[in-house]
């Protein structure tokens, strides 16, 4: 699926690209959108995560991963923390959230490259009843991916 605007392209990545594949080791569910924008270097995989998760899905996303996917999530602005969501590990250009809940574990990814970023979410089962659940929400996920995104570089650049 390609969505394209005057500025910007998102594109949903069906192959995850190996960069991306090697930032978790969860395999249940993986998916990444990747945001095509000439200024999409200029920030941080951290400053990128915070536009997404605090400042974009702010309020409903908490809703989501507090209450339909029951995460276990401390909400308070942190060094340690985006959203509530522990930042587990850095490396070049990128930045890996992880939060657990009773059900499953999630890693969310933002990966940066000169012109691009790129989000990628994984999901671990670790109960029957996560797939169930997730396979419902992802469909909506992967409708709001490309807004999320849009959205986030629109924050960025105010």
């Amino acid at each position: 699926m390609k969505i394209t605007t005057t500025e910007t392209t998102v594109v949903q990545q069906h192959e995850l690209p190996a960069a991306i594949r090697a930032t978790s080791p969860i395999t249940d569910y993986a998916d990444a959108f990747t945001l095509v924008a000439s200024d999409a270097g200029c920030w941080t995989p951290e400053q990128w995560a915070r536009a997404l998760f605090e400042d974009v899905a702010a309020l409903m996303g908490q809703f989501v991963w507090r209450v339909l996917l029951g995460l276990r999530l401390r909400w308070r602005r942190s060094v340690t923390s985006v959203a509530g969501w522990r930042i587990a590990e850095r490396g070049d250009g990128w930045i890996r959230l992880e939060a657990r809940g009773w059900m499953l574990t999630g890693h969310l990814v933002v990966h940066i490259e000169t012109d691009r970023v790129t989000l990628a979410t994984f999901i671990r089962y670790d109960r029957r009843i996560a797939a169930r659940v997730w396979t419902t929400l992802s469909r909506v996920h992967r409708d709001e991916a490309s807004g999320l995104l849009r959205d986030a570089l629109k924050t960025l650049r105010a």
